[in-house]
């Protein structure tokens, strides 16, 4: 029997197993020791090679078919004479693309009768070097790029007679302006938030990170909907083997639609079934700069007003972007708060079932005597007493979450006050196990990250569990089982539990915040070039 549950636990934490994902460590390079065998890693279908031909009027009844223009009526083609000898014609989509910026630096320069008078092949490279006056004009070759060009709300220019086509950057469809940011208040720090506009976002980065290393790659993020996917990072300080293996998840992605980047995390994450995150979403633009800074991988995707910043850890998703702004002193007593409100939070529950089940000595006469009286009438076991119960307290609070407004406050007060006082009355819960409730739902929202938040109600029903089949024994056991997993935990080859297990380089303790000092080093556990060099 023996044998037989070590091997259980054998092959659960997989201890007698080789590792087959990307490891970063301080004591590596980064780069990974093999190039094959990625754990559930599929090599991309290979798209047919399409060209834009030379004829114009083939590459637009091509258009006209592929986007369906007799129905869509907001894809749009103009057709002029460039110069007043050569056909061309402007393709975009109406109420994506600005009709001035098209009106003004395209369409206007170009029908001009002198603009093309010693123009020379190829006529497209020539009308961008000496006809339209955009900023950002490239030339292309590839027929999806540029369809993909017309549905981002980009201008194609196609001329008869050179099978190049102009792509101009002419996007102006509504967006949302810069405004503060709506989860992560501070009182002293910056009040910016990203928006829906991938190039407000990175703007908003730079604003902040003004260092000639700092990169921002474009791709494709996957999606058949071709939403676009930024990869964020300090080339000289980033390690290039995190920059890659960001590059390798995001490669295995091929799905129908991609609408934000949480979306984006759930297809790219190692452990999909976990339910801390591996990754931090963050809605400011401070924070994603300093991890930047810090030698992190920033990942922005069109159309979310959120950025993702890897690799984490758990002292990440326990920092709040305030603490920065504090005094070491102030910040370290918050810290201290919040870790607590997580510890009473996670173990309060389950300590006292366990207590009041299984370990009655512990407890005075007079604590038990409360504790019988106010349960004299309940029907209900006093595990499932507190499993309901908080079962309870989320429902109130996703109500509150998604009822509109005002609502929200409402339906909390309603829910809280009126049918906690009701149960009570009715006898279906006692007063104890209620405060009790309360105490661990306050504890779980100091933590700042409301995926974590999530995560730890589940910890805390599992406890609860466990302390109502074993008493303290099961509860400990449970707890260090959990600390297990979580020590086997990687986030992007970080380990999830750095820099205390495994334990780094870093002096610092993460809890208690120690005051600023000059430093150019980022921090240990990301394994970056300048701590290598």
């Amino acid at each position: 029997m023996k044998t037989k549950n070590s091997d259980f636990l054998r092959r659960l934490f997989q201890f007698d197993e080789p590792s087959a994902e990307y490891e970063l460590l301080e004591t590596e390079a980064g780069e990974p020791s093999f190039m094959g065998g990625w754990r559930g890693h599929t090599h991309p279908q290979e798209q047919p090679d399409l060209r834009v031909g030379d004829r114009l009027k083939e590459n637009i009844d091509r258009l006209r078919k592929e986007y369906r223009s007799d129905i869509n009526e907001d894809f749009i083609v103009r057709s002029f004479m460039m110069g007043g000898r050569i056909p061309a014609a402007a393709v975009f989509m109406d109420g994506m693309a600005n009709p001035d910026q098209i009106n003004d630096f395209i369409l206007k320069p170009s029908m001009q009768t002198e603009a093309m008078q010693n123009a020379k092949p190829p006529l497209a490279q020539y009308a961008i070097e000496h006809v339209l006056a955009m900023q950002d004009a490239n030339l292309t070759q590839d027929w999806n790029d540029v369809k993909t060009a017309v549905s981002e709300g980009r201008t194609a220019v196609l001329l008869d007679g050179d099978d190049h086509a102009v792509l101009m950057d002419t996007r102006g469809f509504p967006s949302r302006s810069v405004s503060e940011p709506l989860n992560e208040t501070v009182i002293l720090g910056p009040h910016e938030a990203f928006t829906e506009n991938i190039r407000t976002n990175i703007s908003l980065i730079r604003k902040i990170v003004k260092t000639e290393d700092f990169v921002c790659e474009f791709r494709p993020s996957g999606g058949k909907n071709n939403v676009r996917v930024a990869i964020a990072y300090r080339e000289g300080t980033a390690n290039p083997g995190l920059v890659n293996e960001v590059k390798r998840h995001l490669a295995r992605v091929d799905t129908l639609k991609i609408l934000s980047i949480t979306t984006l995390e759930q297809l790219t994450e190692t452990h999909p079934y976990s339910p801390l995150p591996q990754s931090l979403i963050t809605e400011r633009p401070d924070r994603a700069a300093s991890a930047v800074m810090e030698g992190h991988v920033v990942l922005l995707c069109e159309g979310s007003p959120h950025v993702r910043v890897m690799p984490i850890t758990l002292f990440t998703l326990m920092t709040s972007a305030e603490d920065a702004y504090l005094r070491p002193l102030s910040s370290s007593i918050i810290r201290i708060v919040r870790y607590f409100g997580a510890f009473l939070s996670t173990i309060l529950p389950a300590y006292f079932v366990a207590v009041a089940l299984h370990h009655q000595g512990m407890l005075s006469g007079e604590v038990l005597a409360t504790i019988a009286s106010s349960r004299s009438m309940v029907f209900l076991p006093l595990a499932i007493e507190m499993i309901f119960l908080q079962l309870v307290f989320q429902l109130v609070r996703e109500a509150s979450v998604g009822a509109p407004g005002a609502m929200g406050q409402s339906v909390g007060i309603i829910g809280g006050l009126i049918l906690g006082q009701a149960a009570v009355s009715a006898n279906i819960v006692s007063t104890f196990v209620l405060i009790i409730v309360a105490l661990s739902g306050l504890g779980n929202f100091t933590i700042p990250d409301y995926r974590t938040q999530i995560a730890v109600s589940y910890f805390r029903i599992i406890l609860v569990l466990s302390a109502w089949v074993g008493g303290l024994f099961g509860m400990v056991l449970m707890i260090l089982l959990t600390i297990a997993w979580l020590a086997s935990l990687k986030s992007y080859g970080v380990p999830f539990l750095a820099p205390v297990a495994p334990k780094t380089y870093a002096k610092e303790p993460q809890i208690i915040r120690v005051r600023q000092r000059n430093t150019a080093d980022p921090s240990d556990f990301t394994n970056s070039r300048r701590q290598r060099a």
